[in-house]
């Protein structure tokens, strides 16, 4: 490649609600809001609250707010995340050197971004030491927020403001690292390095639509969504398909917590796939599959094969990979062990019977 691809800086969070009355196996559900189909980004797809990295998140403006307690450079976050690894031929827009750090002011685009797509608010008082001993809760909309909603869209600058005049700080000590995503080479002219954060709920909050770039919402179970996709009632990025189904592993909401709780930096991990197309399909392979060698040639340039999916399938021994057979037909692979923190969703395959009327 000539010239290096950019990607842009993005966060989302999984916001992980508990229930009221949960049965044993319902203990917790996840928004998922529902996206225009004029978006150019997952047109039609059903989404964790996210959006793209702003200068006004990262700008020290923010020191201000977070002052007496909350000082630089961690802001009472523990210890720094480890460096990701570079890919190759992967480049960003130069960082001003004198933002927040980038882990701080991706919580803030998170937390904006779900204001104003969903009308939740993740905010802590200011001067209240944070204390993380369980889920925590969001804020009930004061009137006329929604004249504010309006007015972070246009700039977010005024989120900012916002905050001064609630006298609050955006709660980024709610939000745990939960890894990330960057688009793949190849798919579309929209990319994205996306940091993925969970934040887990005691009740689930209140949901107001912007009805702009998001037109409805959801909350699903985990098992939910799965059935809900293949049912062809939602569509799923295969990201956020893989997403799910580890998101499945979990049997409640205080096992989650606890686990983003004790793995705050085994789980930062960002994964960019590399597109195997096949003669009847695509495979995404991720880190740590036998077939994913992280070098150019393989990350910039078309790989393909006259194999169908299927021999693919049978013939892989280590394996992490989404198997796409169509836009609602996935399949997941992984035979690497739960390790260092890290959780691996279980094997995912549809019955052969099933998958012949999707």
């Amino acid at each position: 490649m000539s010239v290096p691809i950019t990607w842009r800086r993005a966060a989302t969070v999984v916001l992980a609600a508990g229930r009221t009355r949960p049965s044993p196996a319902d203990d917790f559900r996840l928004l998922l809001l529902q996206r225009a189909n004029n978006q150019r980004f997952l047109p039609g797809a059903h989404v964790f609250p996210g959006g793209a990295l702003d200068a006004a998140d990262s700008s020290a403006d923010w020191l201000r707010l977070f002052e007496p307690l909350h000082k630089p450079p961690r802001f009472g976050l523990g210890p720094a995340p480890p460096l990701q690894p570079s890919f190759p031929e992967l480049s960003y827009e130069a960082a001003d050197p004198r933002a927040l750090p980038d882990d701080v002011a991706l919580r803030i685009c998170a937390i904006r971004e779900t204001f104003e797509e969903a009308g939740v608010l993740l905010l802590k008082p200011r001067g209240l030491a944070h204390a993380p001993r369980e889920p925590g809760s969001a804020w009930s909309l004061p009137p006329g927020l929604a004249d504010w909603r309006s007015r972070v869209r246009s700039d977010p600058r005024d989120f900012l403001q916002l905050c001064a005049q609630l006298d609050c700080t955006p709660d980024i000590w709610a939000l745990r690292s939960w890894g990330g995503w960057i688009t793949p080479y190849g798919r579309g002219h929209r990319r994205f390095d996306t940091a993925f954060f969970l934040c887990c709920l005691r009740e689930t909050p209140s949901v107001e639509t912007d009805h702009a770039e998001v037109v409805g919402y959801k909350w699903l179970t985990p098992s939910e969504a799965t059935e809900r996709f293949l049912a062809k009632e939602i569509w799923l990025a295969p990201p956020q398909f893989y997403e799910m189904r580890r998101l499945e592993t979990f049997a409640s909401l205080s096992a989650l917590y606890r686990f983003s709780s004790d793995h705050p930096l085994e789980i930062t991990q960002k994964w960019l796939p590399i597109v195997l197309s096949t003669a009847n399909g695509f495979v995404s392979l991720l880190p740590g599959d036998e077939l994913y060698v992280k070098d150019s040639d393989f990350l910039t340039k078309p790989m393909s094969t006259d194999k169908k999916t299927e021999e693919i399938v049978k013939e892989g021994k280590v394996v992490n990979r989404i198997v796409v057979y169509n836009s609602h037909l996935y399949e997941i692979y992984v035979s690497l062990l739960s390790k260092d923190g890290h959780v691996y969703p279980k094997n995912y395959m549809v019955d052969q019977s099933l998958a012949a009327h999707l």
